[in-house]
């Protein structure tokens, strides 16, 4: 069974963390005698980590859900510059690495979008590539996504990265029409021959976890766990 599984996008804005808390608490109510942990890698400012604390009871220190953590709001290496520090992967590898051997699933959140840099030469889907981490990728309902899961999912294949799949998310209120135009699934699966495991629905309570749960089961779990 999908032991890690890395949630990335194709930029800052596509939801990534509504989907990672979304498996979350499906993982909590559906495998409750089972194991499983979070991280996001890297932190720039105040965000995701906590968030996690604060909705999920995880047993895991500040330092185990973030490795690295950086004061100023920015790209990992310009805001380790101004704290006079090295973005340093190998400590951020090792906190991964003992997380996975002591859990049976754990979510991995990506900062930013595939092409977000995470020190001065490698970007999240170099990272993502090299650590050999399955991955999907949330591409936002709007405007322009079948364009930016094409290039997303090039720069994937680029990276030899084991893209399981895409899932589409509504970052704002969409009728079933604008989906279904911005977002064609069939099409977007076309061009791509990347499977699409469905669409999160606009969601105004993020903290609700049964219902997050309920989205999350609505997905392509067979498919996503191949």
């Amino acid at each position: 069974m999908l032991n890690t599984l890395l949630i990335t996008g194709t930029d800052t804005e596509a939801g990534k963390t509504v989907l990672t808390t979304a498996l979350a608490a499906y993982w909590q109510k559906y495998y409750p005698q089972r194991s499983w942990g979070i991280m996001k890698p890297i932190q720039s400012g105040i965000g995701d980590r906590e968030w996690y604390q604060k909705l999920f009871a995880l047993e895991q220190s500040a330092e185990e859900i973030t490795p690295l953590y950086f004061q100023a709001p920015l790209a990992p290496p310009i805001a380790a510059a101004r704290e006079n520090r090295q973005v340093d992967l190998a400590v951020v590898w090792q906190a991964l690495s003992k997380l996975r051997s002591q859990r049976d699933f754990v979510l991995v959140e990506a900062l930013g979008g595939l092409g977000s840099p995470v020190t001065e030469e490698l970007t999240v889907a170099d990272l993502a590539g090299e650590w050999r981490l399955p991955t999907v990728l949330v591409v936002p309902v709007r405007l322009g996504a079948i364009a930016q899961a094409v290039a997303n999912v090039a720069l994937a294949r680029q990276s030899r990265i084991n893209l399981k799949g895409i899932v589409l998310n509504c970052v704002q209120r969409r009728t079933d029409a604008e989906i279904a135009d911005w977002t064609p699934q069939q099409l977007i699966q076309s061009l791509t021959n990347t499977p699409v495991l469905g669409c999160l629905p606009y969601l105004d309570n993020l903290t609700d976890l049964d219902k997050l749960a309920q989205v999350a089961s609505d997905l392509d779990w067979e498919t996503l766990t191949l």
